[in-house]
C-alpha cells in the first residue's frame, strides 16, 4: 500500500524570530516597503538569510518563536491584479472562502542551491508552476517588501516576502488546480469593495497600493 504523504511533514525553512528582527528591534506590522524603508529590509532580509535553518512543518506551524519565511507574489497587468479565491476543496481550512492577491508558499532546502536569493526565486517558481498557468514569455520577478503580521494565527508564524510580476496587457493567466482554487482579475474599487473577503496580508497589499 503506498504511504500518503503528509505536508505536515515537509521539511521547511525557518528562521528564529529573535535573530530575525533582532530581538523585536525591527519588528514591524503590515508592509515594509523596500523603496520606503531600505535599511530596514535589508536588514531583515539579512538576518534571514543568515540564520536560516529546517523544521518539520507541523512544528513550525505551533512554535511562534521561529518564522517561516513565504515568497508573496503580486501579479499586475496594467491596473488590474490576480487574484485567487481559495475553494473547500483547498488543504488549509483556515483560509476557504478568502481572496487572495499574492501567490507562494513555504520554501525548502533545493540541492545545489545555498544563495539564499537564489532559493527564493526557484521556490517560488515552482510555486508559480503549481498553481497557475502564465502565459507569457519572461517573468520579471521583483522584490519590493516584506510582510508580517503578529495578530492573525496564521500570520504569526509567517514572514511575507513581498513580490511582483508585471505581466503584458495579452497575458494570460489561469489556476492550474481549479478544484482548489478560482481566479479573477481585480481593479483597485474592485478589491476595495471586497476587503473583507481578503487575506490579512492581501488587505495589507491593497492599504499599500
Amino acid at each position: 500500500m503506498t504511504k500518503t504523504f503528509n505536508k505536515m511533514d515537509e521539511i521547511i525553512l525557518v528562521t528564529e524570530r529573535k535573530q530575525l528582527f533582532t530581538t523585536e528591534e525591527l519588528l514591524f506590522q503590515g508592509v515594509l516597503n523596500a523603496k520606503d524603508n531600505p535599511e530596514t529590509v535589508n536588514s531583515i532580509v539579512n538576518n534571514l538569510s543568515s540564520n536560516i535553518s529546517t523544521m518539520r512543518r507541523g512544528d513550525a506551524e505551533e512554535d511562534v518563536t521561529y518564522k517561516q519565511p513565504i515568497p508573496y507574489a503580486v501579479i499586475k497587468k496594467g491596473d488590474s491584479y490576480f487574484g485567487y479565491t481559495r475553494l473547500s476543496g483547498g488543504g488549509e481550512t483556515r483560509l476557504h472562502g478568502s481572496i487572495s492577491l499574492g501567490v507562494g508558499g513555504h520554501m525548502n532546502v533545493i540541492e545545489g542551491l545555498d544563495n539564499f536569493n537564489e532559493l527564493l526565486l526557484e521556490n517560488l517558481n515552482r510555486e508559480l508552476n503549481e498553481e497557475l498557468e502564465i502565459d507569457s514569455e519572461k517573468l520579471e520577478i521583483k522584490v519590493v517588501g516584506l510582510i508580517n503580521d503578529d495578530k492573525n494565527e496564521v500570520g504569526r508564524v509567517h514572514i511575507g516576502l513581498l513580490a511582483t510580476i508585471e505581466l503584458s496587457e495579452d497575458a494570460k493567466v489561469e489556476v492550474a488546480e481549479t478544484d482548489q482554487l478560482e481566479g479573477k482579475w481585480y481593479s483597485i474599487n474592485e478589491l476595495k469593495e471586497n476587503y473583507e473577503r481578503l487575506e490579512s496580508w492581501s488587505k495589507f497589499v491593497v492599504d499599500a497600493l
